[in-house]
């Protein structure tokens, strides 16, 4: 710790404290505000209603693949990112004469180098066992997939048929969360970045960053009208709403 200034102590945990304490208001702000995760609930919920009455899932699966796939190959990128920060930190020693001789760039020892290059790796594992934990999980909806109750199916009643669609979108629900934790890791990831050239700029970046999330999860055009197709609108969630 002798190594490490007390600025860089500050800016760790202002990043860390920003990242995680936004991830924890997101999740409870969910609960009483429309957002991209709560309308992408209820909208879950109604395709999986949706599946329950059809005879064929042959197109659900295909969209359940298609998911599946793109978060595969974010678990696929994050181990080739994993492997060029542990060949940087094999090469600590030219990676910060590279640093030092860039402008702005604030002078830095090599064992905090070493320590901000050891807390990337530990992001991109985070990022990992994310994403590998959504494509489980999106492997467990495909299952339920093959086992969905259709029109064929006369035994299974209305209330049996609206247990499997709300369980199955919970699934999915959670496989979309632990998905978007991976995607804000990496959000996160690219302004940690700003470490290696000053404390500063990481503090101001992390704040960044939860801005543009903040507005793409609360604000953006996109959520607008995902919203419309139920009838809502932006802001706190009015009675009846989901």
């Amino acid at each position: 710790m002798a190594h490490i200034p007390l600025l860089d102590v500050i800016a760790f945990v202002w990043f860390f404290t920003i990242w995680f304490g936004y991830t924890r208001f997101a999740r409870k702000r969910a609960k009483t505000h429309h957002c991209l995760s709560s309308i992408l609930c209820t909208l879950r919920v109604e395709w999986m209603k949706a599946v329950a009455y059809k005879e064929l899932h042959i197109a659900d699966a295909s969209l359940i693949g298609n998911v599946e796939r793109t978060v595969t190959f974010f678990a696929s990128s994050t181990i080739f990112v994993l492997a060029g920060v542990l060949t940087v930190t094999a090469s600590n020693d030219a990676f910060v004469r590279v640093l030092h001789e860039l402008p702005f760039v604030t002078q830095q020892s090599h064992t905090l180098v070493l320590i901000k290059l050891g807390v990337l790796a530990m992001i991109m594992v985070y990022a990992f066992f994310k994403f590998t934990w959504a494509v489980r999980k999106f492997g467990f909806v495909s299952i339920l997939l093959g086992m969905a109750p259709s029109v064929s199916k006369a035994a299974v009643d209305e209330e049996g048929k609206m247990r499997y669609a709300v369980n199955t979108a919970k699934v999915i629900d959670q496989a979309g969360h632990e998905y978007n934790y991976g995607l804000r890791a990496y959000y996160f990831a690219l302004g940690y970045l700003c470490w290696f050239v000053s404390p500063w700029l990481l503090m101001i970046a992390a704040v960044v960053v939860m801005g543009v999330l903040f507005r793409r999860e609360y604000h953006s055009r996109v959520l607008k009208a995902l919203l419309a197709t139920q009838n809502y609108v932006p802001g706190p969630k009015a009675k009846g709403d989901i």
